[in-house]
Parts: C-alpha cells; sequence; structure tokens
C-alpha cells in the first residue's frame, strides 16, 4: 500500500508531543460517549500556537487562522459506532490505523496521523486486492490548514437551478438519484485531496447537491430522532443505488447553520449533526459508512442571506465529490494554485 508520506505530517504543529493537550492519534476514544452538547462546551480548550487558535473540544478541533474557522473531527467515531466487535485499531510509528470488517469478508481500513488527519481510507479484499476509496495525500512541503482552500471561479450552471440544487421534500426519487449520479456541471481537469474538497465552497459548487431540509434538530442538539431519521429513506435508496453501480462512489454529507449564534457553537454544531446523518444512513439504511464523510459548515454559507433565525438555512445536504477525488493510482495532489 503506498504511504504518500510526503506532506502527510502535522501541518500545523498544534498536536505533538509537549505540546499542551497533545492526545496521540489526535482524538480520545472517551470522545464518542459524549452526546451532551453541555459538557461539549464545559470541555473545551483553547491554545494558541504559531499564530493560529485551537480550539479541543470532545471529538473536534477547530482552528481559527487568517479570520476563518476550520473544523477537522474525528474520522473513526462512526466507525466505532457501528463497528462493535469488527472494529479494531493500532499504532504504527506516528499513524494509526483501524479496521472495520465488513460482511464477506471485506475490510475497511481508515489511516490518521498523529494529528487525527485522514491520511487513506481504502477497502481490503479477501483475496487481499485493495482499493483506495480516499487519498488525502498531497505533494510539496507541509502547510497550514488555510492553504487547502482551493481559489476557483464560480461554476457556469446550464442546467435548472431545482435540478442544480434539489429540494429534498419536493423531489421523487428518481431526482435524488439523478443529482447524486451526475457528473460535475463543468469540466474538472484534475483531482484533489478530500481536505482541498471539504475547504472549497467552489469546487464543491461543481458537483449537483440535495437539501434536506425536512429534518430537524433540537436546540443545542445533534441527534436524529427515530422519526426524523424514517424521512432519511428516499435519500438512502438513492445513494445504495449509487454505490451498487460503482462502489467507489464518495458522498459528502454537509452540515449548516442559520446565523443565530456563536460562530463555534455553529459550526462544531453542524460538524455533529452531518455526522448524526451518516450514521442513521447507515445504522437505518445499510449504506455502507466508508462511502460517505462529513463536514459541518456552521453559518458559513447561508443559503437565504439573513442574520435572523432561518429554518431553510439550518439544513443538511449531500453531494456526490466521487468526480472531484483522487483514488487509486492517482498521483497526490499538487498544492493549490495561487
Amino acid at each position: 500500500m503506498p504511504t504518500g508520506r510526503v506532506g502527510d505530517r502535522d501541518r500545523d504543529g498544534f498536536n505533538r508531543p509537549g505540546r499542551p493537550g497533545y492526545i496521540p492519534g489526535g482524538f480520545s476514544t472517551d470522545d464518542e460517549d459524549v452526546r451532551d452538547y453541555d459538557r461539549v462546551r464545559r470541555d473545551r480548550r483553547e491554545f494558541n500556537e504559531d499564530g493560529r487558535t485551537y480550539i479541543r473540544e470532545p471529538g473536534r478541533i477547530i482552528v481559527r487562522d487568517q479570520n476563518n474557522y476550520f473544523i477537522r473531527h474525528d474520522e473513526n467515531e462512526r466507525f466505532r459506532d457501528i463497528g462493535g466487535g469488527g472494529y479494531r485499531s493500532e499504532r504504527r510509528g506516528p499513524d494509526t490505523y483501524t479496521y472495520l470488517d465488513r460482511p464477506g469478508g471485506e475490510q475497511i481500513v481508515t489511516v490518521v496521523d498523529d494529528d487525527g488527519r485522514m491520511l487513506r481510507r481504502y477497502r481490503r479484499f479477501r483475496d487481499g486486492r485493495e482499493v483506495v476509496l480516499i487519498d488525502n495525500s498531497y505533494g510539496g512541503a507541509p502547510r497550514p490548514i488555510y492553504e487547502d482552500v482551493v481559489d476557483l471561479p464560480p461554476p457556469d450552471i446550464r442546467i435548472p437551478r431545482e435540478r442544480y440544487v434539489v429540494d429534498y421534500g419536493a423531489a421523487d426519487e428518481r431526482a435524488v438519484y439523478e443529482a447524486l449520479s451526475a457528473p460535475p456541471v463543468v469540466a474538472v481537469d484534475r483531482r484533489y485531496t478530500l481536505d482541498q474538497v471539504r475547504y472549497s465552497p467552489q469546487l464543491r459548487a461543481r458537483m449537483r447537491s440535495v437539501d434536506i431540509d425536512t429534518i430537524t434538530f433540537d436546540t443545542a442538539s445533534f441527534t436524529v430522532t427515530p422519526d426524523q431519521a424514517a424521512r432519511l429513506s428516499t435519500i438512502a435508496a438513492a445513494i445504495n443505488q449509487a454505490i451498487r453501480a460503482n462502489p467507489q462512489e464518495v458522498f459528502l454529507i454537509e452540515g449548516y447553520t442559520d446565523a443565530v449564534g456563536a460562530d463555534v457553537d455553529n459550526l462544531s454544531l453542524s460538524d455533529r449533526r452531518a455526522q448524526s446523518v451518516a450514521t442513521v444512513l447507515t445504522q437505518n439504511f445499510q449504506v455502507p459508512p466508508e462511502n460517505l464523510t462529513t463536514q459541518g459548515y456552521g453559518e458559513q454559507y447561508l443559503k437565504v442571506n439573513t442574520q435572523n433565525a432561518s429554518r431553510e438555512n439550518r439544513r443538511v445536504t449531500v453531494r456526490r465529490i466521487t468526480p472531484l477525488l483522487q483514488q487509486s493510482g492517482a498521483p497526490p495532489a499538487a498544492p493549490p494554485p495561487r
């Protein structure tokens, strides 16, 4: 298995032995038991390193860099939640390898560095073959997190708006599947790392999306209740259909809030809500967890430009990102163009 060592190391210098709050692998496994947001707030710790502010809370690290906020989460928490006895992990030097046993003798292997940043996720078959789903390595020297933002012009959208961003509550399964299986709306000239996709809005905008505004969360909660979970059946069916057609598909579950509340709270809640939706898709509808990844954006990309409470802004979005990602056999992504 290629290691992709170049550029894989901790870019920000925060989670290193001897530094305040150091945790091998970036996150503590005890964090997965935290379901109370009041405790999340109580357990927050702030550190300043190298001109950046780091906020550590259970299962999350929030970075404030150049007046922007970025959040990184424990990539293995969903897998621990569903894995039971079929989940295990081990340290190999500075990296952590986790293994999730899947039906048919397959294994899903996730590699994270000492800072908790995912390096790779791949599927290992019974015969020893390995297929990379996510390769998050990149070429060049280590760089701060904000340099993962790829500066691109907005795409020229030449399809009806309702097909570009599908309103889940008003769409049937056919429309949802079309959005989650369609090619990019404009040509994509190269592949990118997962972090570049996560942190670059105009890059993500090259793919169609489905806005799920039919599920709601209680204030300061990231739990999907059973009645809300049932509303995800249509999008789960569309995702599963796409994965049956191409087992290497990867879908990004994005969480958003309205502009009410503190930036850090909104970012943390949106990230946790996106993860909760991904967990429900797996536990209730058997969507393979390895084909999903999540990211919260808080109030950064408002659908409706208002600072007031807005149901339309409190949403979860699902987007196919496979055509944007480097996967098996692809060279490491280059640094973003200047």
